[in-house]
């Protein structure tokens, strides 16, 4: 069983109410409550980083925070929340296309898709 670890209250990374129905969705489909989202930076993409989401039943308590909202958890390590701060996760469907958005107000540039980005 993960230690959970309380949201700060000001959090640095939002959700949207979208993106927090889309968590428990998915883990719901799981079947398995210790589970949660995480979402993590790393060196990589067209832009040079990239958002990668995943899941994970544990938590760090010296490197994660996790980010609530209506009962879903986001896990995010601190390294990453660096590059995230004042960014809201969104999630979206369309025609075309169907997942999780990150707005990051750190981005200077980012890729077509959206996956990828640079600061």
């Amino acid at each position: 069983m993960s230690e959970t670890i309380p949201a700060m209250n000001d959090s640095p990374l939002r959700l949207t109410e979208a993106a927090a129905r889309r968590i428990n969705k998915v883990v719901t489909a799981e079947n398995n409550p210790d589970l949660m989202v995480r979402l993590e930076v790393l060196g990589g993409g067209c832009s040079g980083y990239q958002y990668k989401f995943g899941f994970d039943a544990t938590v760090n308590a010296d490197e994660d925070q996790v980010i609530e909202r209506d009962g879903a958890r986001l896990v995010v390590d601190k390294t990453s929340l660096d590059l995230l701060k004042g960014s809201e996760v969104d999630y979206g469907e369309s025609l075309m296309e169907a997942g999780f958005k990150v707005i990051n107000p750190n981005a200077t540039s980012s890729c077509g898709c959206g996956s990828s980005f640079s600061v």
